[in-house]
């Protein structure tokens, strides 16, 4: 159902081969795929790309933004 962003979350796993063939639409630099929040992080633009049902949506109108700590964590993946 609807979480409390009224965004519906799925179990659904992303295709790993797709994930290697994207890059950040904004930049078009490498991203970074964070498994546990299912969205794909573009540390150049900042942003992190939402995964819904499997499938990566990669709008920046619909990705959130990352900010410095979280950059930093990502970094010691």
């Amino acid at each position: 159902m609807d979480d409390a962003g009224g965004k519906e979350k799925s179990s659904a796993r992303a295709d790993p081969r797709l994930l290697e063939l994207l890059v950040c639409p904004s930049t078009k630099t490498a991203l970074v795929y964070d498994e546990a929040r299912q969205e794909l992080i573009s540390r150049a633009a900042r942003l992190a790309y939402p995964i819904r049902e499997g499938v990566p949506v990669m709008m920046p109108e619909e990705a959130r933004a990352v900010d410095d700590d979280e950059l930093r964590t990502l970094g010691k993946r």
